[in-house]
């Protein structure tokens, strides 16, 4: 249906430009760069025919395509965020484009010895004999989510050029800042004016999400005492052992690499210290609203256990929440779910429905008032070197975005 070369082109076209986020930054976008794909993006929609095209002051782009039947059918909408994410550079992206692929390794960067291998990805082995673009292992690649970018802007290019395919109106968005956890922040709902949408920033082909954790950022900081080492007997407390102390009392299985499904995890994410001050980054993550609960208490209890053993205050920790779990949002529209289903069904896509492991841009937008699944993208292995996607994926998701604007205007006849 939709041409594999005009997919790769136009996503090629997106990776390059680099729309790294700074969790750092106190503006939105949180860099002056996302401007340079958010502008692109407004003149692109402009030209494939979509209407109402506007960009705010926080890059945010909106767009619509009108309804072409008669009957009313409620403005449903799809979301994808331009920023790639501070964990790996997406400077000088440089895609390469594996045709017919062998099921055998793969050769990122011969130089460096970097290699994408399915004896560590397994996956790969579902996308034999199909075009696979990798990065060339300097960067990441941005198919999270400027493959979902591509499949909007490509789904309503479709439906522009084949007007016989009825729908009613759409609403897309693309924001910045997804990546720190601020895709949301700024995205104006009532402007947008969609009774539900979907987020178009899964994983791999099929999968289909309405759960994602509830997750909490902490900052841990512990006080020590700087003193002579000469002269530190009975005076010196080092800041660093006492970390050390909070660290080895958390459970040491629930961590990201002990964890998989609904269970949740405590991670640490950095640590900065000396004799005086050791601060420790941690994000807290659980599907379940009362095991999250129960997390974010831990860590306080165990800081003030801790601080009673020395008989001081030497610890405070700073938790902020970020998002919840979008089940409880979802839930109760449960037929927006069953309608991805069905459009994945119908275009020969197995749905794979399982809790994210992570958030969307649509958690939040699911507490804001519209709810919001989430639906693949495509790609693989995001934030790192051997992220890679198949063309024939972003293909895929393409034809699920005009099936499903198509399915909802005739369940509405």
């Amino acid at each position: 249906m939709t041409n594999k070369q005009h997919i790769m082109d136009r996503f090629i076209g997106y990776v390059k430009i680099d729309t790294q986020s700074d969790p750092e930054s106190e503006t939105t976008p949180s860099t002056p760069k996302q401007w340079d794909l958010a502008n692109r993006l407004v003149e692109e929609l402009k030209q494939i025919g979509m209407e109402d095209v506007t960009i705010d002051e926080h890059a945010y782009v909106m767009a619509t395509l009108p309804a072409n039947v008669p009957h009313k059918v409620p403005v449903i909408g799809f979301v994808s965020h331009f920023d790639t994410t501070p964990d790996f550079s997406g400077t000088n992206v440089n895609p390469q484009i594996i045709e017919d692929y062998d099921g055998k390794d793969i050769v990122l960067n011969a130089e460096k010895d970097i290699v994408l291998s399915p004896d560590y990805f397994d996956d790969l082995l579902q996308y034999k004999g199909q075009t696979i673009i990798t990065t060339d292992g300097n960067t990441l690649l941005g198919a999270d989510d400027k493959a979902g970018i591509t499949e909007i802007m490509t789904a309503m290019e479709y439906l522009i050029n084949n007007p016989d395919i009825p729908h009613g109106k759409i609403r897309i968005c693309f924001t910045p800042d997804e990546e720190i956890g601020r895709g949301a922040h700024q995205f104006d709902v009532q402007k947008f004016g969609a009774e539900w949408a979907y987020t178009m920033d899964g994983s791999q082909i099929g999968e289909l999400e309405y759960e994602n954790f509830n997750a909490a950022g902490a900052v841990v900081k512990v006080q020590g005492k700087s003193v002579h080492p000469g002269y530190a007997k009975d005076k010196m407390i080092n800041s660093m052992y006492i970390a050390q102390d909070f660290i080895n009392s958390l459970p040491r299985l629930e961590t990201p690499e002990h964890t998989e499904g609904r269970q949740g995890f405590f991670h640490l994410t950095s640590i900065e210290g000396d004799v005086e001050e050791t601060k420790l980054q941690y994000i807290i993550r659980d599907h379940d609203k009362t095991h999250f609960e129960a997390r974010k208490q831990m860590m306080k209890d165990l800081a003030s256990e801790i601080c009673s053993q020395y008989d001081r205050d030497c610890i405070q920790v700073e938790i902020k929440d970020q998002y919840f779990n979008m089940r409880e949002k979802v839930e109760p529209v449960m037929h927006i779910v069953e309608l991805a289903k069905e459009a994945m069904e119908a275009v020969h896509v197995k749905p794979i429905i399982k809790p994210i492991r992570g958030g969307t841009d649509g958690a939040q937008l699911s507490f804001k008032g519209l709810p919001c699944p989430n639906i693949f993208a495509g790609g693989h292995n995001f934030h790192g070197k051997y992220e890679y996607v198949p063309v024939e994926s972003m293909q895929k998701a393409t034809e699920v975005i005009v099936k499903l604007a198509e399915l909802t205007a005739k369940k509405y006849e």
